[in-house]
């Protein structure tokens, strides 16, 4: 289990990072809790198996550099994210940096910050919109951000167009467009949020169209009309005498002098017919 020992052996907290770029001691090994001296542990964790002993190593490796993940997370504190949360992002970035480093390949600490630093904009970019945002978009969005600070970091500049942002990044202005969207579209807008202050106030949800069941329809009846020009002249009567004249069975039979049981059979058989090949033409794809 991770825990925070982010204090220093006093017990004051926030000394351990200061301690950190300060005292040695006689022996030469440094006591500060954010980049702590850990060559050895992690030379004796690369020549471990599997087992206890390797996850206790592991452990004390993470408690030792669990500092230094929570000062990362403390960067990006005061957007929208709870700090514990990112702390709990930043450490789990610590367990895969840990697990990954090769300590033949340099110090600790310049590969493991990168690392944690990737997992919580990892965390930003995947779980901090309100609703699933494709990837691309949240990359102009990002150099669409960037620009526009890099733009106006001197006082009095002016707000960059997006002909300005475009030339910047080299992107076009379509592109710098759907990132400035982006910019305003981190969180969502309640259905049930007035966009009227007036008696007559109205909702979003007013605003929104709805499928019109009428559409169907046509589509359907233009469908059937092939199938029902085809049809004989007396079932095309019956059907018509039945869905368009409102006529029972038994009046149709009369009119006709056949059986209401013939009647029924040439209504089903006649829909029947019609349905097979409006179902036949769907089915069919059109060439391209």
């Amino acid at each position: 289990m991770l825990t925070d020992i982010s204090t220093s052996p006093s017990g004051t907290p926030g000394t351990a990072t200061t301690a950190a770029a300060a005292a040695t001691p006689a022996s030469g090994r440094r006591t500060h809790d954010d980049a702590p001296d850990t060559a050895a542990l992690f030379a004796r964790l690369a020549e471990l198996e599997e087992g206890p002993e390797r996850d206790a190593v592991r452990d004390e490796l993470v408690t030792a550099w669990l500092p230094m993940a929570h000062r990362i997370a403390g960067r990006f504190r005061d957007r929208g994210e709870a700090v514990e949360d990112l702390r709990q992002v930043a450490a789990l970035g610590l367990v895969k940096a840990i697990d990954r480093f090769d300590p033949s390949r340099g110090a600790f600490e310049s590969y493991a910050v990168p690392t944690i630093t990737g997992e919580v904009k990892r965390h930003f970019r995947d779980r901090m919109w309100a609703l699933r945002v494709p990837r691309r978009v949240q990359e102009l969005r990002n150099r669409v951000r960037v620009a526009r600070r890099e733009l106006t970091q001197n006082p009095g500049t002016p707000e960059p167009t997006s002909a300005d942002i475009a030339a910047h990044t080299g992107l076009t202005e379509e592109e710098v467009a759907a990132g400035m969207e982006a910019l305003e579209s981190f969180s969502t807008l309640s259905l049930d949020a007035e966009l009227s202050s007036g008696d007559d106030g109205y909702s979003l949800a007013d605003t929104l169209g709805a499928a019109d069941g009428a559409f169907d329809v046509v589509v359907d009846r233009e469908a059937a009309k092939e199938g029902l020009r085809r049809l004989p002249e007396r079932e095309r009567a019956i059907l018509y005498m039945r869905f368009f004249e409102d006529m029972t069975q038994s009046r149709i039979a009369v009119r006709l002098g056949i059986s209401q049981m013939h009647v029924s059979r040439l209504i089903s058989r006649s829909c029947a017919r019609v349905r097979d090949e409006v179902l036949g033409q769907r089915g069919v794809r059109k060439p391209r």
